[in-house]
């Protein structure tokens, strides 16, 4: 407890850029009732901050993928894409049902939903 009596707030730190985990430590490491968790202590907070490029580990989704993904989150038809990419239709259907079953998705729409969710792209 500090000195007030008021509870201790132990924070873990889950930051993805060693350099703004290192700021944000020493910014944070001074304010009173408030500590730092060791690796691997329980925490009462966590502050995460992942890096947007880096895809979640349990999705390997492959450059083209992306590509298509990308177009279908700008609403393009599979006609659309193919001329985008310069790649035929029927390997952009293949890449949207690759899409679909990596993203454990219903749909179009639905695989473009989980995907933000999860972090792969920025709607």
């Amino acid at each position: 407890m500090s000195e007030d009596n008021a509870p201790e707030i132990v924070l873990a730190l889950e930051i993805d850029d060693p350099a703004l985990a290192d700021r944000l430590a020493a910014l944070l490491g001074n304010i009173a009732g408030l500590r730092l968790a060791a690796p691997g202590e329980a925490a009462t907070a966590t502050i995460v901050a992942r890096d947007p490029r880096i895809m979640p580990a349990d999705i390997a989704l492959t450059q083209r993928e992306l590509d298509v993904l990308a177009l279908m989150a700008e609403g393009a038809s599979n006609k659309m894409i193919a001329r985008r990419l310069g790649i035929s239709v029927h390997t952009v259907k293949f890449h949207v049902g690759s899409l679909l079953a990596k993203l454990d998705a219903t749909g179009r729409t639905d695989a473009v939903a989980h995907a933000a969710r999860r972090g792969v792209i920025e709607l």
